[in-house]
């Protein structure tokens, strides 16, 4: 998983640690957030004014809430998905089954909390994981 976290730099300090001990991927920090999720990143964590113990309650409540990131091959998929290629596209795009297509698609669905394909791809751009 790769986050951005924000805020007051002693308390990115604090994030940092509980991250680390996460096996969490700092890919950037900062004062503030970003207004848009920068592609590749699952999460953007902002902490302000927050003393020690609160940012670490803070920060594992927004790690335990986080869906499960996406695999690099469900990404791909995802991709294709939001072009509107159907899953024997896919499959020919990505030389693979159009079983391993079901499989990838149901995870997507899954991990993104969403009921169908088009709920997916409205999610996924929602956070910045797809553009159009």
């Amino acid at each position: 998983m790769r986050v951005l976290i924000a805020g007051p730099a002693k308390e990115r300090e604090w994030i940092r640690r509980l991250l680390a001990d996460a096996g969490v991927e700092i890919a950037g920090e900062g004062a503030t957030v970003p207004a848009e999720r920068p592609d590749g990143i699952d999460a953007m964590i902002q902490v302000t004014g927050a003393a020690a113990k609160p940012a670490t309650a803070y920060v594992r409540a927004t790690l335990d809430s986080l869906p499960e990131p996406l695999t690099a091959r469900e990404r791909q998929v995802l991709a294709l998905l939001a072009e509107g290629l159907p899953n024997k596209g896919i499959a020919a795009a990505l030389a693979i089954s159009d079983q391993t297509v079901k499989f990838h698609v149901a995870a997507i669905i899954g991990k993104l909390g969403a009921s169908n394909r088009t709920d997916a791809v409205r999610r996924a751009v929602r956070r910045g994981l797809v553009t159009l």
